[in-house]
């Protein structure tokens, strides 16, 4: 078998994935190699690697996904091999091909299991071979929307469209009706042909209160195949995933076993080599009646759950199989330790149906302590773009058991600040702590169960001290009463804490400030009649992380990983919180930021407006057409997140954008005039 020297890895890949991949070549020795974009050049995976090399403007279709500037970024720099992270090449076939051609080692299976395994239809029929279960449906080549119609009702209701090519979602939709049976197939094919080329669909029945349970996998060119036990993720909308967890909290040992052996045939089925993961679809009811549903060719996201469980580091074991070796563990190495859950951080606004959001990263800052793990590719000062996936970092955790797990994930998410740029840690927070969550009784549609229940929480009163007292120190940083300008009795170790006596809407607190203005930590003790500061301090106090930084001509404030918008000095209608110390009295604003017409995708004219940036992607009707009300006008795409627009009532289209586009949030989109009889 033919050993392969690597000492140069190309990552042909960005964000956290890339900054996770080059962390553990640095560990390895391996130099490292990166690849960005116009929008990228000062992107954490750039600095972070040894080597940087520019392969075009922004768009991934112009950079990313030319496989030819790749390849060329590889030999200019030497690189042995290439490892494609997630998303991207990863998956494609011609690219793994191109890397052989080449001579460069493409950190992956064979370009034979890709295009098997990425065929949805000829996945089936080789698992299938090796008695690994699938779900009932009709899938073969070349299904019309006719054939897929006809077939449904023996399928059974609901089913699931699915496309055969790609993954991540796109293309699949859940069907209860069948009168909604055909618009569906054009609105999968469209998205299927968009994302990846080809809009053959497939048609599988719906298992009810389905749990999503996915198992890794890891083989070696000499045949040897084994698993590092599965991860429950049922938790996602969109089929996007947001919260992973191993193991799963559903199966015992003989599931896991035979799961585990399902998922090791179904990699030899395709004579996989390297790291892949296989997913099954599991009944709640009957976890032993669990069905094969796809192969990631692939490093998934979620892995880092499998590494703190397990305690192996899988880039490493994909480096050891591209170089040739044997798999360095056996089944038998294999076991899982205590619990890790993971919760993926992106550009969206779950308050505002999770449209995704954008903008410029003003701080970031990670959580830390026992247990606690980040993967990011963010900092101070990142542009976060519409051009690409919305997920910014993951926050993943290890405890003895799930109990502990959750505590410390919500502690994590507490303290994960990303100001300037709308993210869904608070979302998490509320979501790892719904009852079903807790108890681990969990499938595919929790989450759009429960959404409709969370709301948005307030920024603490102690966090607005906090802000208080960041901004007057800002202000005035030398100001007697600015806890900065205080002398601080340093010390060797931990300087000691700063304290100042605040009012604060009425009520009045003793506060203990650390840190600069950039991260403060504020411990607040609630005044006690009759009690001294000394005795005060020593009550429950109550701690907050806080930063804030100038928004134009406005503050924001961040604490505990809730971010708003902050007028400070000033005075209005809305929420005021008035703080007061021995240096005067001022005011805390909270902007109220009222939904727009651009937030309601149609003004009171009949115009549509794009909800958030993006791509406009179809126009749904011809230009001077008569619609009526709920008819789609046109879609707009942003971060995988397709929105349609649709005729707020019966008119004609006028449009003001064509396919292709690139719109900022509000801009017009369409106008329906109303007709005569509307």
């Amino acid at each position: 078998m033919t050993h392969n020297n690597i000492h140069t890895v190309l990552v042909a890949n960005r964000g956290e994935i890339a900054c996770r991949i080059i962390r553990t070549l640095k560990d390895q020795g391996v130099r490292s190699v990166a690849v960005y974009s116009d929008a990228d050049a000062d992107a954490p995976h750039v600095r972070e690697a040894d080597v940087a090399v520019h392969i075009g403007p922004s768009p991934a279709r112009e950079s990313y996904l030319v496989i030819d500037k790749i390849i060329d970024a590889a030999r200019r720099t030497g690189a042995d091999a290439i490892h494609p992270g997630y998303g991207f090449l990863a998956e494609n076939a011609a690219f793994a091909g191109a890397c052989a051609d080449n001579g460069i080692v493409f950190m992956g299976p064979p370009a034979s299991a890709i295009e098997t395994m990425g065929d949805k239809i000829s996945a089936r029929a080789a698992v299938e071979a090796r008695n690994v279960p699938t779900v009932p449906g009709i899938s073969r080549p070349g299904l019309t929307d006719e054939e897929i119609i006809a077939a449904a009702p023996g399928i059974g209701f609901p089913v699931l469209i699915k496309p055969s090519a790609g993954g991540g979602g796109k293309g699949m939709h859940r069907i209860e009706d069948p009168a909604s049976l055909p618009e569906a197939l054009v609105t999968a094919r469209r998205e299927a042909k968009g994302a990846f080329g080809d809009d053959t669909l497939f048609l599988e029945h719906f298992v009810d209160t389905p749990r999503h349970i996915e198992v890794q996998v890891l083989a070696d060119a000499y045949g040897n195949v084994v698993h590092l036990g599965e991860r429950e993720c049922s938790l996602q909308r969109r089929h996007q995933k947001v919260i992973e967890e191993a193991p799963s909290p559903l199966l015992d040992a003989d599931t896991r076993t035979a799961i585990g052996e399902a998922a090791c045939d179904a990699a030899r089925s395709v004579g996989y080599v390297g790291a892949g993961t296989v997913e099954f679809i599991v009944p709640s009811a009957r976890p032993g009646d669990f069905y094969f549903m796809e192969m990631n060719t692939r490093l998934q996201v979620e892995h880092p759950v499998t590494e703190m469980a397990t305690g192996y580091d899988l880039v490493a074991l994909q480096l050891a199989v591209a170089r040739g070796e044997k798999l360095p563990i056996t089944q038998d190495d294999v076991t899982l330790t205590g619990h890790s859950i993971e919760a993926r951080v992106y550009a969206e606004d779950p308050a505002n149906g999770f449209l995704p959001t954008g903008g410029r990263i003003a701080r970031v800052v990670e959580p830390q302590g026992p247990g606690v793990r980040v993967d990011s590719g963010i900092a101070d000062g990142s542009e976060i773009s519409s051009l690409y996936d919305p997920m910014l970092m993951k926050v993943i955790v290890h405890g003895a058991d799930r109990t502990e797990a959750l505590s410390r994930l919500d502690r994590a998410l507490a303290n994960t600040v990303v100001a300037g740029v709308g993210v869904n840690t608070d979302f998490c927070r509320f979501l790892i702590n719904v009852p079903e969550v807790v108890a681990g009784d969990l499938h595919t549609g929790l989450l759009d169960e429960v959404v409709g229940d969370y709301q948005v929480s307030d920024v603490p009163d102690d966090a607005l001290v906090a802000a208080a007292m960041v901004w007057l120190a800002e202000r005035w940083p030398d100001k007697p009463g600015s806890a900065w300008a205080v002398p601080d009795a340093w010390r060797l170790g931990r300087s000691a804490s700063q304290r100042v006596r605040l009012a604060w809407d009425g009520g009045s607190s003793l506060v203990s400030l650390r840190g600069t203005p950039a991260g403060a930590e504020v411990t607040v003790h609630d005044v006690v009649a009759g009690l001294s500061d000394d005795e005060e301090a020593q009550a429950t106090p109550r701690t907050v992380r806080a930063t804030i930084h100038r928004d134009g001509e406005a503050w924001r404030v961040t604490a505990d990983g809730l971010s708003r918008h902050w007028q400070i000095g000033a005075t209005g209608a809305a929420t005021e919180k008035l703080v007061s110390s021995d240096e005067g009295t001022w005011v805390l604003r909270q902007e109220k930021v009222a939904r727009s017409a651009a937030d309601e995708d149609t003004g009171g004219d009949g115009t549509l407006t794009s909800p958030m940036p993006g791509t406009v992607i179809a126009l749904s009707a011809q230009a001077g057409a008569t619609v009526a009300a709920g008819d789609a006008v046109l879609v707009v795409e942003a971060m995988k997140m397709e929105h349609v627009l649709r005729a707020p009532h019966d008119g004609v289209v006028a449009y003001h954008a064509s396919a292709g586009d690139q719109v900022p949030a509000g801009k017009p989109l369409a106008t329906v005039t109303p007709t005569d009889n509307s």
